[in-house]
C-alpha cells in the first residue's frame, strides 16, 4: 500500500515531461511555389498574395515556406516548374499564361492555381469553367470578352481615333480569339486596325518602327505578361508618337498609359489566397470552379492626356474608377 503513492508520483512526472515538449512542438510547415514572368508587375500581385495568405493565418516562414520563382520565355519558366515539383511543394500558383503552362507540362498531380488573361478552357487547362477537373483552376481574366468595351471607351474618351494599332504576342492563350473580338468590334465602329506581333524586344521596336511610318492614331495593348513586363516601352513610344492609349490593366497607366480597363489584379491575388488555403485544408482543385472578375475598372492617366494633347471627354472621365493626376 505504501508503494501507491510513489508509483502514482512517477506516472505524473512522466506524464507532465511531455507537457512541455508538445507545447514547444513547431507548427506543420506547409510549402506553396509561386511561379511567374520577370519584370511582368508579378511582385506587386505577389506582395498581395502573402499579405492575404497571412489574413488567412498562414506566415511565412513560420507555418508556410514560399518559393518565389520568376523567369523570362517558356524554357526558363519550364524550368523552374520542374524545380518546384522536384522541392515537393504542395500547390504552385501560376502568375499568367506562360507560367500556367509551364506549371501544367511540368506536372498533372500537384494542384495548380492560375491566373490568367485568356480562356482557360480553350488552352486546355480546364475541362470547363465550373467543373475545371484535373489539377488546375484559379482566376481568368477573359480580356476577350472586353476589348469591343475598350475600343468603345476609347473612341468615346478620344473621338478622333479611327485608325488603332494593336500590340499583341500571339503565344498568349487565345489570343485569336481576342484579336476576332477586337475585329469586329471595330467593324462596328467603322474603325480600321493594324495588328502588330510583340514577343520579343526585336519584334516591339519593328513594331514602333512600322506604327510611326503609319497615319496610325490610337493605340491598344492586349494585356498579358509580355507586353506588360514591357509597359514602359510601350508607354514612352505612345508619349512620343502623342498617341491615345487603351491598355488592359491599371499597371500600364501607373507607367504613363492613357487608359486601361479591365479587372482588379490585386482583388484576384486576394482569391488566390483564398483557394490556396481551400486546397492546403483537402479541397481538390477539380471541386474549385474557376472565377471570373466580379468588378472592373476604367483607369484614366489625365497628366498624359496633358502631355499628348488630349482632352478626355466629361462623360468618359466622370465614370472613372481611378484617375491620376
Amino acid at each position: 500500500m505504501k508503494r501507491m503513492p510513489i508509483v502514482s508520483l512517477f506516472a505524473t512526472l512522466v506524464l507532465l515531461s511531455f507537457y512541455p515538449a508538445e507545447a514547444q512542438k513547431p507548427p506543420t510547415v506547409r510549402r506553396i511555389g509561386f511561379l511567374g514572368s520577370a519584370a511582368s508587375g508579378l511582385l506587386l500581385s505577389y506582395e498581395v498574395f502573402r499579405q492575404s495568405l497571412r489574413e488567412l493565418g498562414y506566415a511565412d516562414g513560420h507555418n508556410i515556406v514560399i518559393d518565389y520563382r520568376t523567369a523570362e520565355g517558356r524554357p526558363r519558366l519550364l524550368e523552374l516548374a520542374n524545380e518546384l515539383v522536384r522541392e515537393k511543394v504542395e500547390v504552385i500558383v501560376a502568375g499568367g499564361g506562360p507560367a500556367a503552362r509551364s506549371a501544367k507540362d511540368a506536372t498533372k498531380i500537384i494542384p495548380i492555381v492560375f491566373t490568367i488573361s485568356g480562356d482557360p478552357v480553350e488552352s486546355g487547362y480546364v475541362d470547363s469553367l465550373a467543373r475545371p477537373g484535373g489539377n488546375m483552376t484559379g482566376m481568368s481574366w477573359l480580356s476577350f470578352e472586353l476589348v469591343g468595351k475598350r475600343l468603345e471607351l476609347l473612341k468615346e474618351a478620344v473621338p478622333r481615333v479611327s485608325r488603332v494599332a494593336i500590340l499583341s504576342n500571339p503565344q498568349h492563350p487565345g489570343e485569336q480569339r481576342e484579336l476576332r473580338e477586337t475585329q469586329s468590334a471595330a467593324r462596328a465602329m467603322g474603325m480600321t486596325l493594324d495588328y502588330y506581333q510583340t514577343r520579343t524586344s526585336a519584334e516591339f521596336d519593328a513594331a514602333y518602327d512600322a506604327i510611326s511610318k503609319q497615319n496610325v492614331n490610337g493605340l491598344l495593348v492586349f494585356p498579358e505578361a509580355v507586353t506588360l513586363a514591357n509597359r514602359q516601352g510601350i508607354v514612352d513610344f505612345a508619349a512620343k508618337r502623342r498617341l491615345p492609349s487603351m491598355l488592359g490593366w491599371k499597371e500600364y497607366v501607373e507607367a504613363g498609359g492613357l487608359m486601361s480597363y479591365g479587372p482588379n489584379r490585386d482583388e484576384s491575388f486576394r482569391r488566390i489566397a483564398v483557394y490556396v488555403d481551400k486546397i492546403l485544408k483537402g479541397t481538390k482543385p477539380a471541386d474549385l470552379p474557376v472565377e471570373l472578375p466580379l468588378r472592373f475598372e476604367l483607369v484614366i492617366n489625365l497628366k498624359t492626356a496633358k502631355d499628348i494633347g488630349v482632352t478626355i471627354t466629361p462623360n468618359v472621365l466622370a465614370r472613372a474608377d481611378k484617375v491620376i493626376r
